[in-house]
């Protein structure tokens, strides 16, 4: 009885720190987009540096890894962008929108223009 009694109480404590179904501060009010629903990508670009995520927010990202390019938040001078994460096999990383520094990586291929200015949501930056 002791064990569950421990198990309940250290998964208690874990609670109230963890991020998932939380609302996250935004990072920017506007992002540039290629369509109204930023569902086409703008570019590929490649991680040149490995980059670890402060909060829920963010993808870890890879040296080397491909990145599908999304969305460009706007209040910031552009230095957060959203994306999605391509490993080098498909289907080896389950796939994960969240933002990254524009400074980890280099653009690649460049896919449709950024050319549609839409609002953010509190969406953007739910952690689940």
């Amino acid at each position: 009885m002791d064990c569950k009694l421990w198990l309940a109480f250290s998964v208690w404590l874990l609670l109230p720190t963890s991020e998932a179904g939380k609302q996250m501060p935004k990072l920017s009010e506007k992002k540039l987009c290629a369509d109204s629903e930023c569902s086409n990508p703008i570019l590929i670009a490649r991680a040149v540096q490995d980059y670890y995520p402060g909060d829920c927010r963010f993808i870890p990202i890879r040296q080397g890894q491909l990145i599908y390019v999304y969305a460009m938040l706007r209040d910031r001078g552009n230095l957060f962008w959203a994306g999605s994460v391509q490993d080098s096999y498909y289907g080896q990383q389950e796939a994960r929108i969240g933002h990254f520094p524009s400074s980890v990586v280099e653009e690649t291929h460049p896919l449709m223009p950024a050319s549609t200015e839409v609002e953010t949501t509190n969406w953007d930056f739910y952690c689940n």
